[in-house]
């Protein structure tokens, strides 16, 4: 019955947070103000060319970062797929992009439009680049936390993304019902990539306080938490936006990763060998 009981509980979170589905929901975009002047066309087929190349990457690394076309018409882009997508799903998240990009920017010389499970950027080469621990965009929750202990739960969790991800810049794990991600861009050295998530968690406590969510996107890396009360899934913790994005459509990035993963396949385990000695026990208890 324990077993039965984990696995509901388990597959009712899951169904709840839409897990499965939710890394390809819209985040936020930025534009820069510049147009292209493309009386010639250069511009449109050098970023066409990007895209492409990008979306075709994107079925077989998790990061990739490229320069199309040539002199003035040369343009600059990457990608990044969460640590935890596999390539399809990656393929899948980068080939929203392209097209997402042109209609919320246009012909902008520079731009980023982030999906929960991976983002795209470009601009022309040589357009000058924020600092990396830039804070680009957040998202915090609406719900407040009660009662003592939150903020030391919260900080430990925070504490074991800068842990975690020095070994390839992605760290998923949880502390005391508080659980979080982060993520670095794949050509970050470890030490930068460290220094950057740790400015994320920072700007995450001193931005959404009390929060029991938060999404805290910085130039090139970004850190998601959410804290569920007693292990139980709020229904009201849906986060407000309040970043530099505009025209966002409003989600939370709710990513459990690793740990309740391996929970939940080691529950069904758990399940079907207690199935199957039940089973044995009944086909042979009579001999």
């Amino acid at each position: 019955m324990g077993s039965f009981s984990t696995i509901f509980i388990l597959l009712t979170l899951f169904t709840n947070l839409g897990f499965s589905a939710d890394y390809t929901n819209f985040v936020y975009r930025g534009c820069a103000d510049q147009k292209f002047q493309d009386p010639s066309g250069l511009y449109s087929q050098s970023l066409k060319t990007l895209f492409d190349t990008l979306t075709s990457q994107s079925s077989s690394t998790k990061f990739y970062k490229t320069t199309s076309g040539q002199g003035q018409s040369a343009i600059d882009g990457l990608f990044q797929c969460r640590g935890d997508l596999s390539n399809n799903d990656c393929n899948n998240c980068v080939d929203k992009i392209p097209e997402m990009s042109q209609k919320l920017c246009g012909k902008a010389i520079a731009a980023r439009v982030q999906l929960q499970g991976c983002y795209l950027r470009y601009e022309v080469s040589g357009f000058r680049q924020v600092s990396s621990t830039e804070l680009l965009y957040k998202i915090c929750g609406s719900t407040q936390a009660s009662g003592v202990g939150f903020q030391d739960r919260l900080d430990t969790a925070l504490g074991e993304i800068a842990k975690g991800v020095g070994s390839n810049g992605f760290y998923t794990g949880g502390y005391q019902s508080v659980y979080v991600l982060g993520q670095c861009e794949g050509d970050l050295a470890s030490g930068d990539c460290v220094n950057c998530v740790k400015i994320a968690a920072q700007k995450a406590k001193s931005e959404c306080s009390y929060s029991i969510s938060a999404q805290i996107y910085l130039q090139q890396c970004y850190i998601t938490y959410t804290y569920y009360p007693n292990g139980v899934v709020p229904t009201n913790s849906l986060p407000s936006s309040s970043g530099k994005g505009g025209n966002t459509q409003k989600t939370i990035a709710i990513v459990l990763g690793g740990i309740v993963g391996v929970g939940l396949v080691f529950a069904c385990l758990m399940f079907t060998r207690s199935a199957l000695k039940k089973r044995g026990r009944s086909k042979y208890g009579g001999y």
